[in-house]
């Protein structure tokens, strides 16, 4: 990591008080309302596996996506085992792995990325793999045990670009081949999110959370909450589901001082889920 990024981005921990022993739950708060409210770890991408654990636990939750900046795909097993550790000695819980790319039709390859994430204690690859390549993911789906979560890429996605044109591909899969819907690459492409929810429900496995000023265009993300992005409905729909699975903070903008950004996600959705507990 850079030293002044480094700097700038714990002296934020710091004035923020989350550096001076703050509690660091290794469970779920009651104000997630059942959800499992993360961090993608991309979103620290500028940051040592070391920083990023620790700016998780200070966020205060314990769900973690982990992006290969902070456990790379080519380590050797032993580098694997240990950066696990790391995760887990931190009270951090793994939800996934990814986005990880999969467009090389090489078995060596593909039986490689499903082997660092069963070594990574991965229970699911987020993933982006070409049309052709699903038939072989869902092999190794059913050899691994792991599921795949298909990540949808907007504009820049020639294979699935809304989540229901991968909810169509995988309609006769293995169930455990299903969905990672990204509001903000779902919404840039004129799909409206909470439909694409409500649509690919039986096959929605994760959640990337992020918001945008103009919703046809990714480069004006913000903090959660200060965009258009419809997020209190999107929590309603996904409640209306009974969706348990991860609600991962995928926050892409100010990369070298992601903290103030990302503590003000947190507390929005936090503050949308608790007004959600108290009508019931």
């Amino acid at each position: 990591m850079p030293k002044i990024a480094r700097r700038e981005f714990f002296g934020g921990l710091a004035a923020t008080g989350f550096l001076a022993g703050a509690p660091s739950p290794a469970a779920p708060t009651k104000d997630t309302a059942g959800f499992k409210l993360g961090v993608a770890s991309y979103s620290l991408r500028k940051f040592s596996r070391t920083d990023a654990i620790a700016v998780v636990k200070h966020l205060g939750t314990p769900y973690i996506s982990i992006k290969e900046f902070h456990l790379p795909i080519r380590s050797s097993a032993e580098e694997i085992a240990r950066g696990r550790k790391e995760f887990e000695d931190a009270g951090l819980i793994i939800l996934s792995g990814g986005v990880i790319t999969f467009d090389k039709d090489d078995d060596a390859d593909i039986h490689h990325k499903f082997e660092y994430a069963k070594l990574a204690g991965m229970p699911m690859i987020t993933c982006m793999p070409s049309a052709k390549l699903l038939p072989k993911l869902e092999k190794m789906v059913q050899e691994y045990d792991i599921k795949i979560a298909i990540h949808n890429h907007g504009k820049s996605d020639k294979n699935f670009p809304a989540p229901q044109d991968a909810f169509k591909a995988i309609g006769g899969m293995d169930q455990r081949c299903g969905l990672c819907i990204d509001v903000g690459h779902t919404a840039e492409i004129g799909v409206d999110p909470v439909g694409a929810i409500r649509e690919c429900r039986s096959r929605l496995f994760d959640i990337h959370i992020k918001d945008m000023r103009d919703l046809t265009n990714e480069a004006t993300q913000v903090p959660v909450g200060d965009g258009r992005i419809p997020v209190v409905e999107i929590f309603r729909e996904l409640r209306k589901t009974n969706y348990r699975a991860g609600v991962m903070l995928e926050y892409e903008i100010d990369e070298n001082n992601p903290l103030p950004g990302m503590m003000k996600s947190f507390a929005y959705m936090r503050g949308v889920l608790a007004g959600m507990q108290s009508v019931g």
